[in-house]
């Protein structure tokens, strides 16, 4: 079955590299996170090509009507949310309307009811209305005056933040913890550029490009996850890595324990992804600085949160080259 997942996810990877440049394993590693339930953010330029992948991503499914319902509202497969400063809570989760004709309240959903949701730009919102959103995100729920409204499953969202600019309201760790893991697509390759510049200079780029999974294999996927066995040396190697942020000189602010449960679902899915059922201890070390250098704080801002990170992977010690078979 695990192999059978390894085609569908290579065949869903090449189908969006076909359109959208974008480095193999970074795509792999944004595909294992959906499939784990987690979210992405990406830490990146203006322009380099976040919302169409995150387009090309909801595209490649097929949402079946079944799961695009709720209550009496059909959602939508994707959803952007452009992110200014007065943008408030109910603009991303929906506000109740007042009908004049029928003296009803009727509910307006916001654009995070969708299966993909691509936040742009989130530390451009004032903290309360991040609070409200990473909330929902977190709860896969919106209530409003104390009626709950589930959103949708599979509930996927990328959120890009800048790096740099006016009015930035940076997000509390609290709030970045909760993201899975944090990528950089970074700028593409003068060949890669050359192609971007060809393809999607053309109206007609997107023409043609439709679904090749569908969002029951999806929601089949991630409960395969939790068959994907890890072996406890791998989990007491996870648990020593994180702890060691919490005595390292150079960190102020070190990692939950949030941070160990969401590496070891990453891993888990994207061992799924390369057609294993177990976990190879190098898999942790290959995911460990992507899913943690947003967890934590240095005593130093010169120095980026990777330095510490990667002296924790030097010095940790493997004691079991055990893995199941």
């Amino acid at each position: 079955m695990e192999n059978n997942v390894k085609q569908a996810v290579d065949v869903l990877s090449a189908h969006i590299r076909r359109l959208i440049s974008v480095d193999p394993k970074k795509l792999e590693y944004i595909i294992a996170a959906w499939i784990a339930g987690g979210h992405v953010i990406l830490a990146d330029s203006h322009g380099v090509g976040k919302t169409s992948l995150a387009r090309a991503l909801a595209q490649s499914i097929q949402w079946r009507s079944e799961d695009m319902a709720l209550g009496d509202f059909m959602m939508e497969g994707f959803s952007r949310i452009q992110c200014t400063v007065d943008l408030l809570p109910q603009d991303i989760l929906g506000y109740n309307r007042f009908l004049g004709s029928s003296g009803e309240l009727v509910f307006n959903k916001g654009p995070v009811f969708a299966h993909f949701v691509l936040c742009d730009e989130i530390n451009l919102l004032t903290p309360k209305t991040q609070g409200s959103f990473l909330q929902v995100m977190e709860e896969q729920e919106v209530t409003i005056e104390g009626k709950h409204y589930p959103l949708l499953n599979p509930f996927f969202i990328i959120a890009t933040m800048n790096l740099r600019g006016a009015h930035l309201f940076p997000l509390p760790m609290p709030q970045l913890d909760r993201f899975m893991i944090r990528l950089s697509l970074g700028y593409p390759s003068e060949e890669d550029e050359r192609s971007i510049v060809h393809m999607h200079g053309r109206t007609d780029a997107w023409e043609g490009f439709g679904s090749v999974i569908n969002s029951g294999d999806l929601i089949a996927w991630k409960k395969m996850v939790d068959q994907v066995e890890i072996h406890q040396d791998v989990s007491s190697y996870i648990v020593t890595c994180v702890r060691q942020t919490r005595s390292h000189p150079d960190i102020e602010s070190p990692a939950s324990p949030r941070a160990g449960v969401r590496i070891s679902r990453l891993v888990r899915a994207l061992a799924l992804c390369r057609g294993l059922d177990y976990v190879p201890i190098d898999l942790v070390k290959e995911t460990f600085i992507p899913a943690m250098a947003h967890r934590i704080v240095t005593r130093d801002p010169s120095i980026p949160p990777e330095a510490p990170l990667t002296r924790i992977l030097e010095t940790v010690p493997v004691e079991s080259r055990k893995e199941i078979s």
